[in-house]
């Protein structure tokens, strides 16, 4: 075997993005992709798509920035074309992710609206159908997090709205899209490492990921029924707006160290395993929870 090294060979994964301590300024929530700093990588450059979704149709939650906006820009990547839903406050954002989507050859039309209302959540799928002929790929992405250091602070009508967002929302939308989807269609919940190793600050938030991880594996076995594939992906720290505009400086400076990476991952790191859940090539995948942790993986 030769010694030297091949000049083809894989950068080092812990040396591939930025490492903390992150000169960021703290955010208002929901928080901003282009106050990022160091900005987050959503694959324009780095993801090159190999055609494995040519001609499907996607409806993604939260898209304008995040995990979301990194998904929705791979799957146009690899051919898919993007209906996303954001709350109002993010339009500039969603924009970006327009930008981007149509930059790589595919249509994205972004709709501004609540989850939490089963209404808005039936006239997405709708919208998506009425746009594209048809629905192929749901990722329910959207999600509600905030921080405390005492029990006692959290309010009722917080915890309520982290609940509506990130399960009842899930919900909706997917008794809406199964009736709507044909065989070999896919839905994707993000789930969340919290849902196994929770941290008390976050105890809301985490709690309702533990709730996606066995809803998506009820809602998988109704699913197969149609032809239809349920999973999710269960990711660690990832450098996203909500990360600065939901928690402390100090947490935010070096968000991600803990990792066996040393660092966070970036969104684009997490969408290619959208792709493949969402490809034929994970065909008999199904109820499953795809962890990506950077190694810190409890269940």
């Amino acid at each position: 075997m030769p010694n030297s090294k091949s000049s083809s060979s894989s950068p080092d994964p812990r040396e591939r993005f930025p490492k903390p301590p992150f000169p960021q300024r703290e955010q208002k929530p929901p928080g901003r992709s282009n106050e990022l700093n160091p900005p987050a990588d959503y694959g324009e450059t780095s993801y090159k798509g190999a055609g494995r979704l040519e001609g499907k149709a996607a409806l993604i939650t939260g898209a304008d920035s995040g995990i979301g906006r990194a998904v929705a820009l791979c799957f146009a990547k690899e051919g898919a074309d993007v209906f996303f839903v954001h709350l109002p406050e993010e339009k500039e954002d969603a924009e970006e992710t327009i930008r981007l989507v149509e930059k790589a050859g595919r249509k994205a039309i972004a709709s501004a609206g609540d989850i939490r209302e089963k209404a808005f959540c039936q006239q997405a799928v709708a919208r998506t159908i009425e746009e594209f002929g048809k629905l192929d790929i749901l990722v329910n992405n959207a999600a509600f997090q905030r921080t405390y250091d005492k029990l006692e602070d959290i309010p009722e009508d917080e915890f309520d709205a982290t609940y509506r967002t990130n399960v009842y929302g899930t919900f909706f939308l997917t008794q809406a899209a199964l009736p709507e989807m044909d065989p070999g269609s896919s839905i994707i919940n993000v789930c969340s490492i919290e849902s196994y190793d929770p941290k008390n600050q976050l105890a809301p938030y985490a709690s309702t990921k533990a709730a996606l991880v066995s809803l998506t594996k009820s809602i998988s076995k109704f699913a197969i029924e149609r032809g239809v594939r349920v999973n999710g992906v269960a990711p660690g720290p990832v450098w996203t707006p909500l990360i600065p505009s939901t928690m402390p400086k100090e947490q935010v400076e070096n968000f991600g160290k803990s990792s066996s990476f040393g660092r966070p991952a970036q969104p684009v790191e997490q969408a290619a395993i959208f792709v493949f859940l969402a490809s034929g090539d994970a065909s008999y995948v199904t109820g499953e929870i795809y962890g990506a942790t950077g190694g810190k993986m409890p269940f």
